[in-house]
């Protein structure tokens, strides 16, 4: 290798193999050396003073710029870790032993792909531990507290306590898409507000609570968090239907296609002040597509979304 340029010193070798993977992933070839003469090192190195990293002069400038990069971005993530995760954690009720596993639980696909080093790991998998935790704790509250409820009732209220719009919902009232770790077009494109985004994030930070404190801690923070929920169950005249927030959904399903969000305006009121019936409209890109009724603006505008999604739906 001639013409050689010293880019990176350190007298970590973890820290030298992590820097040439970087590098290498990106198709720039290094040589690695120590102070001992003689000594150039294929792999990583142990005690042996100052490390090196040398690349082709005319890749020099590229490499660098690689470096910066990915300190700025490791940066962030530990400002994350040490000053943002505290935050979250006082939302969650819930403090982390291990606080890799709250950092990983928000990790999205597009911050791991953009990750040359190939250390970080999306939280999918999270993902699919949290919704099996999750299911066996609201079934478990279904059980127990709905004993008179027949096998296809309780199903129904699980379905709805644990689907993607109320999971969006839980998600968005912790304030989830604050702290998720995104790529950067991901970012760009409002990754932040996306329903589908906050609800799979939820569903890991579930895993990520389980995998800290075990199965009593998940069990507590979503008893928490979906105490309110299970006690709507219980009133009489709320439905799953009721309790649904279709709001979210007609959300999702908008934006997926790059259209406007929707809007909600008031389209008048009947009865007595103790049991007013309010109507509700639903506006998209300037047309009312739809209009529900209810004995509260909320449940007036849930009705509202739900008979606009069937409607688009219907039309795609």
């Amino acid at each position: 290798m001639a013409d050689l340029t010293v880019i990176f010193r350190t007298h970590s070798d973890v820290e030298a193999d992590i820097v040439r993977g970087l590098l290498e992933t990106h198709g720039i070839q290094t040589l690695l050396t120590s102070d001992i003469p003689h000594s150039v090192f294929p792999l990583t190195i142990d005690g042996l003073g100052e490390v090196r990293l040398s690349v082709r002069s005319d890749e020099a400038e590229a490499a660098e710029r690689l470096i910066k990069d990915f300190r700025n971005d490791v940066n962030a993530r530990v400002v994350l870790i040490h000053d943002e995760c505290a935050k979250l954690e006082s939302a969650l009720g819930y403090r982390f032993h291990d606080r890799g596993l709250l950092e990983h639980a928000l990790t999205h696909r597009s911050r791991a792909h953009e990750d040359s080093s190939g250390g970080v790991s999306d939280n999918e998998s999270l993902e699919f531990l949290g919704d099996a935790v999750l299911g066996l704790v609201i079934t478990d509250r279904l059980f127990r507290e709905f004993p008179d409820y027949d096998e296809g009732r309780k199903s129904k209220v699980k379905a709805t306590l644990v689907s993607a719009a109320t999971l969006t919902t839980v998600g968005e009232r912790l304030d989830l898409g604050k702290h998720l770790l995104l790529g950067r077009g991901e970012e760009k494109t409002g990754g932040r507000q996306k329903p589908s985004l906050i609800a799979d994030t939820f569903e890991a930070v579930v895993a990520a609570i389980y995998l800290d404190g075990g199965f009593p801690a998940a069990t507590a923070f979503i008893e928490r968090e979906f105490r309110s929920a299970l006690d709507n169950v219980r009133q009489e005249g709320v439905t799953p239907e009721v309790t649904a927030d279709h709001k979210s959904a007609l959300q999702e399903w908008l934006q997926a296609r790059g259209r406007s969000l929707p809007e909600y305006r008031l389209a008048g009121s009947s009865g007595p002040d103790h049991q007013k019936v309010f109507g509700v409209e639903v506006v998209v890109e300037g047309n009312a597509i739809a209009r529900g009724e209810g004995r509260s603006k909320k449940e007036a505008e849930q009705k509202a979304a739900r008979l606009a999604l069937q409607d688009l739906r219907s039309e795609a």
